[in-house]
């Protein structure tokens, strides 16, 4: 089924994202007017399209009588937009998609603008072949009265106009099968729609659509139904009659009930009931896998009972669901709930702001400057950074951050740790579980700052007073700390896994004794406690300095201040240095390091670091699409750790990105996130003579000014402080045929620029390394960028036997036809994403986040912009490292 949550895809002659179809046709200059190109004439792009049109209608030129397929720009004067419109049943009699989309244009933030058609002609009406008609992004308040009068229509797109109502008369267009109004105002849907016989897929998410008429289950022929994002209360008893539903999206509305048939609808597949108000769920529903319930209030007691009449409404809180390409949003003094395609929700309660705040977010990679870890911790989320910085506001906002849980929760929790006067702090944080491998953290912030999701040894705390308390750890219930009284002055607050604290009198420790012995078998010479005071890594020896009382199974001694206390039973005389070796160990994860190439692309390198629990599931979910070495010996590393990636012997990495220093690929392991990164990589030795053998080594640190060429000297030297880590072998294959040097050459590529400096940009070498990476899959890419299949196969006959020709011609071809248009580099990573080249995505996106820093940085070297003082790079002050008592 071609849908997608967000809106069902038209399957018609005419996609709606037909723009950017037609290649340009030569004209005589700036004003002659365009010819078709076959049978397609695109004239969105151009300015004065509209008098373009004109002109050619007035010439009646024969090839308009070809043409099925036109787009115009909404943006045109309303005035020549109808008079050209109005010719076209007699000029362009066998159309048969008509394409008058808005949103060309974009605004000062990048939003897109909506066209300014308002209505159409009467004579449209005429056009008896128009099977496909586009009118999206523009300000269409009510329906055309031509448009229903349009019998021969198969797919009409409304999305993102201002329509509050549709008429009955839409229920008139017998071959209709696809119907799309997202983003509308519509309240209430006309009776009459239960008569569209032939209706397949129908979209109307984003309304205001609070119920459903019951001649909604007369559309026997109905297999997409999406409602997401509207306001129903309720699904009409009439929905078993729709036989042929396959999917049904529901999420985000106010459903408190659902009806029971839905579960013996014989074609369904998909249910998606998210984000609504269900506390009870039919049982074959509740059991069916085809059902999406997350975010619904499942088994939690009613709300309270509505307020008496004269109680003013609460007007409802405002939703926002904001896409991966949008970097801000508005917060008004109404509040709003934000969903962001991070993996992030906020929540902002009315009155938090007392005027409108514009704020920015930003995820950033983690790195050690950016992520404050102690000892035991484990990082289990990217960095989040919320703007403006500290400013606070009237009301706590809710933050819930998305994060895999850890295997080993025992003695752990998982809290939100934040950055607050410039020292970092853990929030208070509740844990909401979406599925068994999909928590929320939710916790409560007063201002905007950086946040991260931290597994941490569980901190015990208690309210001491001057009376005196007993605290005991979660972890081991023979841990037990006794304060007496006096030992403070005032009730207070104790963590035991805490920073130092001191007392007016001696607190008692209780410790287990060491496994295997107990208080009347125990040799006391050998029992010895140590003494670690944070940030020294080396451990004392304090028993002769404390008076140790033993029982059967525990050792009691008495402390004035917290810190770390291990308690040892050895007969070895060194214990610090022994102790010192053991605290590294209980840090270290075990890991494995891969090097794999794509099967069918093999410059693209994925290099990634596992600990070894999790190295056979990955292989076996990625040796479909990669093959290449067994991963290396176990290697010990620390959480947050720093180690490079260094390819030798003839190999090198293919592109400037913003994680390479000197030619090495960066990393730091985090035993929760995937430490993962796919590098292209080339060769300066001849392939067209044979293949060429590298290899790539790991090795521990940052990079170094001087690398060792070979691995085998460093491997030498695997000493506790080698850097070397392993070395996986590297082949590329020989080249045969056209895939030498030469490739390409013959083709003429013009000069550009893709994009702009601000929000970053492609050259001409950029776009030649997308072109070299993507094989046999260019044509579906080309498909995802617009272009006719027609024009496809043009391309392949006028390079045959050169398959980078082919590539070149027309990725070149395209990126000339988008010069000066706003969006385009966007529009190339998401056909390359939708053509399932995410890696390649992933290197144009890299690229892109490379130029904005360079241009950011440029600005501040000439003093053009102020320097962010809250920048990231500013080094946060280290979080204070849990302490045992």
């Amino acid at each position: 089924m071609a849908a997608v949550e967000a809106g069902l895809v038209p399957a018609t002659s005419a996609p709606e994202d037909a723009a950017r179809d037609a290649p340009e046709a030569a004209g005589a200059g700036p004003e002659a007017p365009l010819l078709p190109a076959g049978n397609r004439l695109s004239l969105h792009l151009h300015p004065g399209g509209c008098r373009r049109l004109l002109r050619l209608c007035a010439q009646q030129a024969p090839q308009l009588l070809e043409v099925d397929f036109l787009q115009l720009s909404g943006h045109e004067d309303p005035q020549l937009l109808e008079a050209a419109l109005a010719r076209l049943p007699w000029s362009l009699p066998h159309l048969r998609s008509l394409v008058l989309k808005g949103g060309q244009r974009r605004d000062a933030l990048g939003a897109c603008l909506r066209g300014s058609l308002t209505t159409l002609p009467a004579s449209l009406s005429g056009l008896a072949r128009l099977a496909h008609l586009d009118l999206s992004f523009n300000s269409l308040e009510t329906l055309p009265a031509c448009v229903p009068q349009m019998r021969g229509l198969d797919a009409l797109l409304l999305s993102r106009n201002c329509l509050a109502e549709l008429p009955a008369a839409l229920g008139a267009l017998p071959s209709l099968s696809f119907l799309t109004v997202t983003h509308n105002r519509l309240r209430t849907l006309p009776p009459a729609l239960g008569a569209l016989s032939s209706l397949q897929r129908l979209d109307l998410s984003g309304n205001l659509l609070e119920a459903l008429p019951p001649e909604i289950g007369d559309l026997g022929s109905l297999a997409e139904l999406n409602l997401a994002s509207n306001r129903l209360q309720s699904l009409p008893g009439s929905f078993a009659g729709l036989r042929a539903l396959q999917l049904c999206i529901l999420h985000s509305n106010l459903l408190a009930s659902v009806p029971a048939s839905l579960a013996r609808l014989p074609l369904l597949t998909r249910l998606d009931l998210r984000d609504n108000q269900l506390r009870d769920v039919p049982p074959e529903l509740l059991d069916a896998p085809f059902v999406r319930l997350q975010g619904n209030p499942l088994g939690r007691p009613p709300p309270d009972p509505p307020s008496p009449p004269g109680t003013p409404m609460v007007p409802e809180m405002p939703r926002l669901l904001l896409t991966s390409d949008l970097d801000s949003f508005a917060v008004t003094p109404q509040g709003c709930s934000v969903t962001l395609a991070c993996g992030v929700r906020l929540q902002f309660p009315a009155g938090a702001t007392a005027a409108p705040v514009t704020v920015r977010y930003r995820l950033w990679l983690p790195e050690p400057r950016l992520v404050p870890l102690g000892p035991h911790d484990a990082l289990l989320s990217g960095v989040l950074e919320l703007q403006p910085h500290g400013v606070a506001f009237q009301q706590e906002v809710g933050l819930w951050l998305l994060f895999v849980p850890p295997r080993a929760r025992r003695c752990r929790e998982v809290v939100v740790r934040t950055l607050s006067d410039d020292s970092w702090s853990d929030l208070e944080t509740h844990l909401e579980e979406e599925a068994p491998q999909r928590l929320w953290a939710h916790c409560q912030v007063p201002h905007f700052s950086w946040f991260l999701v931290v597994s941490r040894p569980v901190s015990d705390a208690c309210l001491v007073p001057p009376e005196g308390a007993l605290l005991c750890s979660s972890g081991h219930a023979g841990v037990r700390v006794t304060f007496p009284a006096g030992a403070t002055e005032e009730p207070r607050r104790v963590r035991m896994q805490s920073g130092p604290s001191s007392f007016l009198r001696p607190v008692t420790v209780q410790l287990p004794l060491p496994p295997g012995v107990t208080g009347l078998s125990l040799d006391r010479s050998c029992l010895h406690l140590l003494h670690r005071a944070a940030p020294v890594a080396t451990w004392d020896d304090i028993t002769a300095q404390v008076a140790l009382e033993l029982t059967h199974l525990y050792a009691r001694f008495q402390v004035t201040h917290f810190s770390w206390y291990w308690l040892w039973y050895t007969t070895k005389t060194c214990v610090g240095g022994l102790a010192r070796k053991a605290w590294e160990r209980l840090r270290l994860h075990r890991v494995n390091l891969i090097a794999l190439q794509r099967r069918r692309d093999p410059e693209q390198v994925l290099l990634q670091c596992l600990p070894r629990n999790k190295v056979d599931a990955t292989l076996r979910r990625l040796l479909e699409r990669y093959r290449g070495p067994e991963p290396s010996d176990t290697v010990e590393m620390f959480e947050g750790e720093k180690f490079f990636a260094a390819f030798e012997r003839g190999i090198d990495i293919d592109a400037d990105r913003p994680d390479c220093v000197g030619g090495r690929v960066c990393f730091v392991f985090y035993s929760h996130l995937k430490n993962l990164k796919e590098v292209y990589v080339t060769t300066a030795l001849d392939r067209q003579a044979r293949a060429v053998r590298g290899q790539v080594s790991f090795y521990r640190g940052e990079v170094p000014e001087v690398v060792p060429e070979e691995a085998e000297a460093a491997r030498q030297k695997r000493g506790t402080a080698a850097l070397w880590m392993a070395t996986l072998p590297i082949k590329l294959p020989r080249l045969r045929g056209c895939e030498g040097p030469a490739r390409g050459a013959g083709l003429s590529l013009a000069p550009l620029n893709l994009g702009d400096a601000e929000t970053g940009f492609l050259t001409q070498s950029n776009l030649l390394n997308v072109a070299r990476r993507l094989g046999p899959d260019w044509p579906a890419v080309a498909l995802h960028l617009g272009l006719p299949y027609r024009e496809l196969q043009r391309i392949r006959h006028e390079f045959r036997d050169d398959l980078d020709g082919q590539i070149c011609h027309m990725l070149f071809s395209w990126a000339e036809r988008q010069a000066g248009q706003p969006g385009a580099v966007g529009r190339l990573v998401q056909a390359l994403e939708q053509s399932d080249r995410r890696d390649v995505a992933e290197e144009v996106r890299a690229v892109l986040e490379l130029g904005r820093r360079k241009y950011q940085e440029g600005l501040q070297h000439t003093s053009l912009a102020p320097r962010n003082l809250a920048s990231p790079d500013r080094s946060p002050s280290p979080s204070p490292e849990p302490a045992q008592t």
